[in-house]
């Protein structure tokens, strides 16, 4: 990982030098506390990073660390059932470790590793998948995931069994080594990709009122 260190401060944008190699958009770690950040530009071995936490205590010369990924969500089962701030933190386990009031610096990922999903398998071993294609599918109260094979991604299928699952361990393997799991990671920045785009037929349905009367 790219290391530089803080050069100036401003507000929620921090200035760091020795950055060079960072990309546009990668996810940086701010200062002792390791605060959640973005490289928003780029100027020779300067990066100019947007915190997305509050910068109070930071202090010119503090380490920045650049990850070398993009901000990214994970995809899966738990997403539906959950509630996130911008970056995906489920709240309800925020609120577990630090309390009503958040720590700075704080990261849990946005779906759970320790709890377990009914997984059903709908290929059989020796079928071909490609990117795209569902492997299985997991009810996450009633609605369905289809597990789908990762962008980029195909081959023969040399293992897949049904079962409880958590999201990290594979449901199925491919004859080229590659195992899916039921989560994957993507970029924010970059749209999903489509084999092809369904018009609409049906109405968003919130369930919220959004038209008042008035008695006037």
């Amino acid at each position: 990982m790219l290391k530089g260190s803080i050069s100036r401060i401003s507000g929620p944008v921090v200035y760091a030098h020795k950055m060079r190699g960072s990309k546009l958009y990668d996810v940086v770690k701010v200062g002792k506390e390791q605060l959640n950040g973005e490289v928003i530009r780029l100027d020779g071995d300067e990066a100019v990073i947007q915190v997305y936490e509050d910068t109070y205590g930071l202090k010119v010369g503090e380490q920045v660390i650049d990850t070398g990924s993009p901000l990214s969500v994970e995809l899966g089962p738990g997403i539906i059932s959950s509630i996130y701030d911008g970056i995906q933190r489920p709240l309800p386990t925020l609120v577990e470790k630090s309390g009503s009031f958040i720590s700075r610096g704080i990261y849990l990922p946005g779906l759970d590793r320790e709890r377990k999903w009914k997984f059903t398998a709908s290929i059989n071993k020796g079928d071909r998948v490609e990117a795209g294609d569902a492997v299985g599918t997991v009810y996450e109260h009633h609605i369905e995931h289809k597990i789908m094979v990762p962008p980029h991604v195909s081959g023969i299928v040399t293992e897949i069994a049904g079962g409880e699952f958590t999201v990290e361990q594979p449901v199925c393997v491919l004859d080229n080594g590659t195992e899916i799991t039921m989560m994957q990671q993507w970029p924010v920045r970059i749209g999903r990709p489509y084999k092809k785009k369904l018009n609409p037929n049906l109405p968003l349905l919130t369930g919220q009122r959004v038209l008042i009367a008035s008695s006037q």
